[in-house]
């Protein structure tokens, strides 16, 4: 049934009460930010929608009418056109919460695709496909999408749809989801589209630029193409935050803090648990996909002590081999080593934000390392190796944004000794647009390799990275386009690896 057949039948569909035609020829669409579905599980799913029929109104609420809850019906089908309708229900999007649902689906079966689409003020929303985990004690295939760093004013997502248009199961996003910031002065990169708003300091700055960024189409596509599973890095809040400290040093963090984790909630496709008590955001979690992989999401951000050395490279900076020294932090930490030991998963994920692998910086004598990734956190990263090595999980799997550069890394007990243990691999996905059309230059990753050994790729253009787990070996893809700063680049295939079942390192692709 067609967009405009299903508003002006005036009859029930599937058990939902129509809303009066009129409506719809008084108000505009409030579905301009698409629909997105999140975190299944095996007999349901998050769904998500955000009524704003003028998604960029200086207030943040996306001209939401003053004081005005939304009635929103939804509906989950076993097909594309709604003739197998299973599920449906109405949520209300309300106006302190900046119009925003969040549907937790249940009774759904296990392992299965359906469809969802929501209704509001007579108007119907686009249809996202999303997918229930399988049931524990099945190790069926997956196919999985890594995606990260997305500036708006760097280039056009066609990454995202590149990735939507490969079917993935599940597409996880590790972060930067938006630029707090906005491009200023005489930066060498072309601004290729303007955000609306300068630095997010408020609620409404940050709710008006997650809109913002939800009306790009490919992202739009990329959400409802799938199931996500999000997790963020600094730019959702502010560049290098680090705990209680700002990346800036800026007054106020306290309060932006609040501000961005609860934009981010209302924005995300994310369960009702993840909120916690004075505005904070548990964003660490597991997600069991039968026994073929559970992933285990980090948040690298909000329990870590503040860079060391002032941040950056650092050459000689002996603060970074601190004991003391947390990014996880303790909890997090005794929460990730509980549940690698438990796990009967086939491949166990770690999707996290920042670089895993040591990585020298400098090409020849010395040594230069980003205080900002873990090589500033080199005792705590010694106790997560110790622990990946001493659960017995299988086949770890490190999930990376962050860089805007995609990596292949083997992981290793001491990266200094290429004889030491093999712990598993680090698949680092580059930025879908940040940091623009990017290059690729093979002489210049043969330099970086050859001083980092444990670097088996390395590529400076925008991409996705594509995984395609089975119970025998996990092959990653990496997907790259050649170009962001125009619309409709194509995608390739820009190098491939295969990781065998036990070898914690890369076979032949």
């Amino acid at each position: 049934m067609s967009r405009r057949s299903f508003l002006g039948t005036g009859l029930s569909v599937a058990g939902l009460t129509p809303l009066a035609p009129a409506v719809s020829r008084r108000t505009a669409d409030p579905f301009e930010l698409g629909v997105a579905s999140g975190d299944p599980v095996p007999d349901g799913v998050v769904l998500w929608t955000r009524l704003a029929p003028r998604p960029l109104a200086e207030d943040g609420l996306g001209g939401l009418p003053p004081g005005r809850d939304i009635g929103v019906e939804w509906q989950v089908a076993e097909d594309e056109r709604f003739r197998r309708v299973v599920r449906t229900g109405r949520a209300t999007a309300r106006h302190a919460n900046a119009g925003s649902v969040h549907v937790e689906v249940d009774g759904l079966r296990p392992g299965r695709e359906y469809f969802y689409r929501f209704r509001a003020d007579g108007h119907l929303s686009g249809t996202g496909r999303t997918r229930t985990a399988p049931a524990p004690g099945t190790l069926p295939a997956l196919t999985f999408a890594a995606v990260s760093c997305a500036y708006y004013e760097h280039g056009y997502f066609t990454a995202y749809r590149r990735a939507a248009e490969r079917h993935p199961g599940l597409i996880v996003h590790l972060g930067d989801y938006i630029y707090e910031d906005s491009a200023e002065g005489d930066q060498p990169l072309p601004i290729v589209r303007r955000h609306s708003g300068g630095m997010c300091l408020s609620l409404a700055a940050f709710r008006r630029r997650h809109a913002q960024y939800k009306t790009d189409p490919d992202l739009q596509a990329a959400h409802a193409a799938a199931p996500w599973a999000v997790i963020w890095d600094d730019h959702e809040l502010e560049n290098n935050w680090a705990g209680r400290t700002p990346g800036k040093k800026t007054p106020g963090f306290a309060a932006r803090k609040r501000a961005a984790f609860r934009a981010y909630y209302e924005n995300m496709p994310l369960r009702r648990s993840t909120l916690r008590p004075g505005g904070r955001l548990r964003l660490t979690r597991r997600l069991h996909w039968g026994d073929l992989a559970t992933f285990h999401l980090l948040d690298t951000r909000q329990f870590r002590s503040d860079q060391p050395c002032e941040d950056g490279l650092r050459t000689g900076c002996d603060a970074r081999l601190r004991e003391r020294r947390a990014l996880l932090g303790a909890d997090q930490l005794a929460w990730l080593d509980a549940g690698l030991r438990a796990s009967r998963a086939r491949w166990n994920v770690l999707a996290q934000q920042i670089f895993l692998a040591q990585r020298d910086h400098r090409l020849g004598p010395g040594t230069e390392l980003a205080m900002d990734g873990w090589d500033g956190y080199a005792a705590e990263r010694r106790r997560l190796t110790g622990s990946l090595l001493a659960s017995g999980a299988r086949n770890p799997v490190v999930l990376t944004g962050d860089v805007h550069v995609a990596h292949a890394n083997e992981l290793r007990a001491d990266f200094d000794d290429p004889d030491s243990a093999r712990v598993g691999v680090e698949l680092v996905a580059t930025s879908v647009a940040s940091d623009g059309d990017g290059y690729h230059d093979p002489v210049a990753g043969a330099a970086v390799r050859a001083e980092n050994p444990h670097i088996a790729h390395i590529d400076q253009r925008r991409g996705y990275v594509l995984c395609a787990a089975g119970p025998g070996e996990l092959r990653a893809e990496f997907h790259t386009v050649p170009y962001v700063t125009r619309r409709g680049a194509p995608a390739a295939v820009s190098a491939a690896f295969t990781v065998p079942d036990g070898a914690r390192s890369f076979g032949n692709a």
